[in-house]
Order: C-alpha cells, then sequence, then structure tokens
C-alpha cells in the first residue's frame, strides 16, 4: 500500500511556521511514503523562493505544486528550471519557465507520476484547457510502469473540479482540488478507485479572510477601494490536508482522509 500526504497551499510564513511544527509528528504517526505541498503562495503569500521551498524540503516535504500565483515572485522564476522537485501548471504556456509533470520514483521502487493543472473558469489567464493537457501527458507516459497518478486541479470553480474527475475517473488515483483556502467536506472515492476532494484547503493564518488579516479585507468591502493583502506572522494557524492510501498494483485509491489541525504561532 502507498501513502501519501498532501499539504493545502502554504500562505506565507505563519503557513510555513505550522507546517514545521505539525509535519514531523504526521509523519511519525502516519508514515507517508511522499509528502506534497501545494506552493503556490509559500513566500509571502506570493509565488517561490529558494529559502522558502529549501525550507520546506529541510522538514520532510518532497514534492510542489503550483497554481495562479506560482510566478508571483518573480525573482524566482529560474527556481522552475532549476533540480528542484518544483511544479508550475502544466497547462501554462508552453513558453513559461519549468515543468507541468514529474515522475516520483520512491525508494520502494514504486514511480508516481504528479500532475499540476490550473483552472480556466473564473481564473485571471487563459491558460490552456486542462482536460486536453493531462490527456496527453497520461497518454504519453503510459508505459511507464506507474503505480500512482495525483493531480492538483488548482482551480476557482468546483464544478470544474468534479469534472474533471469524472472525465479522469478509473484513469487518475486522486484529483485534489486546490486554490480556495478553504477545505470542502466532499472527500470521497469513486466506484472506479478515483479520489476527489474538491479542496484540500490551506495552511496558514486561520482567523483572517482566506490567510490574510480580516481589517484590510472588510474596509475593501465596505469601500470599494483595494487596500494591501496582510499575512501575519504569528496567531492561530490552520494546517489542512489529505492522507490518501492507494494500491500500486492497481493504481486505485482505497482511503482518503482529510486532516484539519489548529495551532498558535507565537
Amino acid at each position: 500500500m502507498l501513502s501519501i500526504l498532501f499539504i493545502g497551499e502554504a500562505n506565507g510564513k505563519i503557513g510555513r511556521r505550522a507546517i514545521q511544527e505539525i509535519l514531523p509528528g504526521l509523519k511519525k504517526e502516519l508514515k507517508p511514503d511522499l509528502v506534497i505541498l501545494n506552493a503556490d503562495n509559500v513566500a509571502h503569500g506570493n509565488g517561490v523562493s529558494e529559502a522558502t521551498i529549501k525550507e520546506m524540503l529541510a522538514i520532510g516535504v518532497d514534492a510542489f505544486t503550483g497554481g495562479d500565483h506560482c510566478f508571483g515572485n518573480i525573482g524566482w522564476l529560474n527556481l522552475y528550471n532549476s533540480d528542484l522537485p518544483l511544479l508550475r501548471p502544466a497547462n501554462y504556456s508552453k513558453t513559461a519557465p519549468g515543468k507541468g509533470f514529474m515522475v516520483i520514483e520512491l525508494k520502494n521502487k514504486h514511480k508516481i507520476l504528479l500532475i499540476s493543472l490550473v483552472g480556466q473558469v473564473s481564473m485571471l489567464m487563459d491558460h490552456d484547457n486542462p482536460f486536453h493537457k493531462v490527456d496527453e501527458i497520461l497518454s504519453n507516459l503510459a508505459n511507464n510502469n506507474l503505480s500512482a497518478i495525483i493531480i492538483d486541479m488548482h482551480a476557482e470553480a468546483t464544478s470544474e473540479k468534479v469534472a474533471l474527475s469524472h472525465y479522469l475517473d478509473g484513469r487518475a488515483s486522486a484529483i485534489l482540488g486546490t486554490h480556495t483556502h478553504v477545505m470542502t467536506a466532499d472527500a470521497r472515492i469513486s466506484k472506479s478507485g478515483t479520489a476527489l476532494i474538491t479542496d484540500v484547503g490551506m495552511t496558514g493564518f486561520a482567523d483572517g479572510v482566506l490567510g490574510v488579516d480580516k481589517e484590510g479585507i472588510i474596509k475593501t468591502f465596505l469601500t470599494q477601494i483595494k487596500t494591501s493583502h496582510v499575512i501575519p506572522e504569528n496567531g492561530r494557524a490552520v494546517f489542512n490536508a489529505v492522507f490518501l492510501q492507494i494500491d500500486p498494483k492497481t493504481k486505485k485509491a482505497i482511503n482518503i482522509k482529510p486532516i484539519t489541525k489548529y495551532i498558535n504561532i507565537k
């Protein structure tokens, strides 16, 4: 049995600190073969940096997926062309740096295909069709003797994520939604063995608005003038994740368990 821990997108320093506090204990308890983190907001709530990625690697994260903010920290675009296990969505422009999928070979020799996608519905950029892109990836890697196929679908619309899960039913081990920073209550496994949750949620400041200090967001709603987003570095943090168990012989999901933990970061 393969076990995978997927952590909802880390939002800034408080999210990283929550992972530092919680992940070691979870790894002892669950003994995952692979730990994945959505890193779309890992550096100051906007993209990535070399320091933040290496910080997460040092505490036990194995691989990173992306989203619509992955290139927000433009000083670190070169990271996507490095040897770091860092993905950007596969259906970004072909001229964008980096790659959208990777095959991870575990110590037990099992191979896991990890794919990062971004949605089209209600998203700011005109991304390529994720349905067509995932078909292309799966057809090219069909003979790679894979043990599991994990897809991070970073999208606004739950309908787009659910539709993708039906489209890939029986062809993927798990479709894990990210982007909204709110964990949904719909974790399930289809009869064909494809797990789905339309949003894993986030790891970050718990008492604001989607990880951001509430005062500025409320002011924006009251005045209709956009204020700066402030991510507190201290306070109560939430850690959202899902734990997957997959049969490597069939690539079917056997279990999907949502995880929510709260911790005070001083």
